[in-house]
């Protein structure tokens, strides 16, 4: 079993700008704020949260093959 990657760079689809995170591993996040253009962003149709929709790496749990949080954090 692979080691889970807990570092991923989001970038903000209105301005561009790419910033590393550290994701959370008990939590799903549903919104970021972009630390340029102050954007908020919310995960797209389909994905479970803003790493899925917009980082370098996709969530823990995705990772882990089991299914994201979705009815609440």
């Amino acid at each position: 079993m692979s080691s889970v990657e807990l570092l991923s760079v989001v970038t903000c689809p209105k301005c561009g700008a790419a910033s590393q995170e550290t994701m959370p591993t008990t939590a799903c996040q549903w919104f970021y704020e972009c630390t340029t253009c102050h954007e908020v962003l919310k995960p797209l149709p389909g994905d479970c949260c803003v790493y899925c929709s917009y980082g370098t790496v996709k969530c823990p749990p995705i990772q882990q093959g089991s299914s994201c949080c979705r009815g609440g954090a």
